[in-house]
């Protein structure tokens, strides 16, 4: 527990909102190829054989397609969640990981917001195909198709259940 002469480490908001922009970056510019360079439809184009290909689809709702059709309500809600994560640091800071695990999260949220905003459907790229083989042995469906937004949120959220389950350090 932090305590007047031991505060717990942070970083600077700026840095925060510098992740959030990159991640941001990366996933429209990866967007903006796929648009320029797949077409729906299009068999898939491996990268690395069985591990990743691309393929172009569009989804109207949110992950493996839930809420179809409700592409402008989902963008409004993960754009307040994106933006109120922010406001959220902004005011509270918190320890470093905790901090960059939630700008992570914001930034997917933000990134899929722009396209529900500006075009009524998100734009996914990204197919696993050993993760569709997984999925199929588990349940006969593919794994969904998805992009550089859902993967921030799904990894930030996967790696911050695992480090709220990790005993805190003590420093010395």
């Amino acid at each position: 527990m932090p305590t007047l002469t031991r505060r717990v480490p942070h970083l600077p908001f700026w840095v925060l909102l510098a992740i959030v922009l990159v991640l941001v970056g990366a996933d429209q510019a990866l967007k903006a190829w796929a648009l320029s360079n797949l077409r729906l439809g299009q068999p898939a184009i491996p990268v690395i054989p069985g591990l990743l290909d691309w393929v172009l689809t569009f989804n109207t709702g949110a992950a493996w397609s839930m809420f179809s059709g409700s592409a402008a309500p989902l963008a409004l809600a993960r754009l307040l969640v994106g933006a109120g994560i922010l406001v959220y640091l902004y005011l509270r800071p918190q320890p470093r990981l905790l901090s960059v695990l939630l700008s992570m999260i914001s930034a997917g949220a933000i990134g899929n917001a722009i396209d529900g905003l500006r075009a009524g459907r998100v734009t996914d790229m990204i197919h696993a195909p050993f993760l569709s083989a997984v999925t199929r042995a588990i349940n006969g469906t593919d794994f969904p198709i998805f992009n550089v937004a859902d993967m921030c949120v799904v990894l930030g959220t996967l790696l911050l259940l695992i480090s709220s389950l990790l005993p805190d350090r003590k420093k010395a």
